[in-house]
């Protein structure tokens, strides 16, 4: 009788879903590229034009946003190793700092539901992550 064993590398576990999400992206923008090769490597019209009517400050807010998030993910992680808490200490003010962003109308009435899904949606996928698919978090 064959017993099925699995071992856990914990040092690179928390690397599985960020991998397939990396190469998902990649495959992603390869496809925009190859079908919008020759806007993309046009006169620069197409690119004035998209610069043009951006929304600038959702843009770069959310780059911004997006790079402090991964910044402080680890070392805020590494206060409590091995639980999960970086990204859970950090996805709060990130969903909430993101979903304020991204409101046209920044009245309490809207950020209500911007702070509760903020206040349920970190901890939600946390506890899914570590307890349900038994992944280590950073």
């Amino acid at each position: 009788m064959a017993r099925t064993q699995v071992t856990i590398d914990f040092e690179t576990s928390h690397l599985i879903f960020p991998t397939i999400i990396a190469t998902v992206l990649t495959l992603l923008f390869l496809t925009i590229v190859i079908r919008d090769r020759s806007r993309i490597a046009g006169s620069g019209a197409y690119w004035r034009q998209t610069f043009a009517s951006m929304d600038k400050v959702r843009f770069f807010g959310t780059l911004v946003l997006t790079l402090i998030y991964f910044w402080l993910m680890v070392p805020v992680g590494n206060m409590w190793p091995n639980t999960g808490m970086g990204f859970l200490i950090c996805s709060v003010p990130y969903v909430f700092a993101v979903g304020l962003l991204y409101l046209h109308e920044r009245s309490l009435r809207n950020m209500i539901p911007v702070a509760i899904m903020a206040a349920v949606a970190p901890p939600l996928a946390w506890w899914l992550f570590s307890y349900i698919f038994f992944l280590s978090l950073p």
